[in-house]
């Protein structure tokens, strides 16, 4: 059968969904230069495929341009098609970055990073996802047996991985039931949310090749556990030395990290709405869930918004290499890019603002009443979508990192996604998000 073959040109939108246009792979150098044509109404199309009140209307034109540094071209030898996209960022007709560009707005909360602390950005984001087919077994929280059902789909996405420009880390069976964990390596500045965007994707082409299906939902049964993105970070200075660790810092942070992480926790309540988009993402964010229900950071602490990573080497200077922290509050209902993007800003504010180090949490916090909480310097986190959409557009500094109309035009929406669900109860929503992620 003769065929043409395609290039996905894609973009990460506010939604959290891979979106765009396709051309053929002999077109690929005009479009690295001249892009395809994206509309400005785009940005309104909510998880669900339903259109939210837009200030754009049928106006305006934009261009989607393909990065080929971000090329993606798997064959997985199975005689099935090839599978090729490229990430690109969204433009004016001039060229000029849009301002609902989600890899554009990180890539500008990354400059500002480097001007704040005169440090760079190495992350990696770990992901948790539940397989809809097949039966789980009672009793294989990470198990063996449990691995070795799912040995052949573990394989094949490690593989598939390493083939799209991903360096493969680990495959585990989680704790939930039909819940794995993949993770890859570290990456620089915006490539790690590239990477992030490429994960999910071959992972859900990896399950459909096998006959399975996926979902990276935050949460599936509202009774049972939920899916987290955890985003590790750390930092280098100038000439690629580590810069987040500092042995006589507060828990090993050096002064830049501990401001960053300290800017974090100030702006969480306000930046959550960017991290953990869903309406369901808010029954997974409760205490006892090893999720994130407070703004605290603690040492090796699973149930802490931001956690202090261990580290296995013993001399400073392997310490200083291995040393980095974990924002435990996002999911995959979040654009990789907004997510991070949300959370740079916060910590380029602390390090602006020349924020002290945040204590160090090693205790159950809500076993403290509100007015203990407020006299340490702890909040509750919202605990519902609109709660945290009221925080975050109410929080001036927050929509201030971002350009003028992106607060009016995430809220809106975000509000569109929350009517598509007002007839629906706890079940059937968390059914919607899993069919979508």
């Amino acid at each position: 059968m003769i065929k043409n073959p395609l290039i996905f040109a894609a973009t990460s939108d506010v939604a959290g969904k891979v979106r765009g246009k396709a051309f053929p792979v002999s077109d690929l150098e005009k479009r690295s230069k001249k892009g395809v044509g994206w509309t400005p109404t785009n940005v309104m199309i909510t998880c669900f495929d339903a259109i939210a009140d837009s200030p754009f209307g049928a106006l305006g034109d934009l261009l989607l341009t393909p990065d080929e540094e971000t090329s993606v071209e798997l064959d997985f030898k199975d005689g099935g098609p090839v599978e090729r996209f490229m990430l690109g960022d969204i433009t004016d007709l001039d060229g000029k970055p849009w301002e609902f560009c989600t890899r554009s707005l990180l890539k500008a909360a990354l400059e500002r990073l480097k001007a704040a602390g005169g440090v760079s950005l190495v992350s990696a984001f770990e992901h948790e996802f539940q397989f809809k087919t097949g039966g789980d077994q009672p009793g294989e929280a990470y198990g063996h047996s449990g691995f070795s059902d799912r040995r052949i789909f573990g394989e094949t996405l490690m593989a598939a991985l390493d083939a799209s420009g991903l360096a493969s880390d680990t495959f585990m069976k989680e704790y939930g039931a039909n819940q794995y964990e993949v993770t890859n390596d570290p990456a620089s500045g915006h490539r790690s949310a590239d990477q992030a965007v490429i994960l999910r994707e071959v992972t859900r082409m990896t399950a459909k090749r096998l006959g399975e299906g996926v979902t990276f939902t935050p949460i599936r049964d509202p009774d049972g556990v939920g899916n987290g993105v955890h985003i590790h970070i750390s930092f280098l200075a100038e000439g690629g030395a580590p810069a987040t660790y500092d042995e006589n810092g507060t828990a090993g942070m050096s002064k830049i990290t501990a401001s960053f992480i300290a800017g974090v926790l100030k702006y969480l309540d306000s930046i959550i709405a960017l991290t953990a988009p869903s309406d369901v993402s808010y029954l997974r964010l409760t205490p006892h869930r090893w999720s994130a229900a407070y703004n605290n950071l603690g040492f090796r602490d699973r149930e802490a918004s931001v956690r202090i990573c261990p580290v296995t080497a013993t001399d400073p200077s392997s310490i200083a290499r291995q040393y980095n922290f974990e924002y435990r509050a996002a999911d995959a209902a979040a654009s990789p890019h907004l997510a991070l993007a949300a959370i740079i800003h916060a910590g380029a504010q602390g390090i602006e603002d020349a924020l002290p180090a945040p204590k160090v949490t090693e205790e159950d916090l809500s076993v403290l009443s509100t007015d203990e909480l407020e006299q340490r310097g702890y909040v509750r986190l919202p605990e519902t979508l609109e709660a945290a959409l009221h925080r975050f557009e109410s929080n001036e500094t927050v929509c201030g990192w971002f350009p003028a109309e992106f607060a009016s035009v995430y809220t809106a929406h975000k509000r569109g996604e929350i009517a598509y669900l007002k007839d629906k109860d706890t079940n059937a929503r968390c059914a919607a998000y899993e069919d979508v992620y």
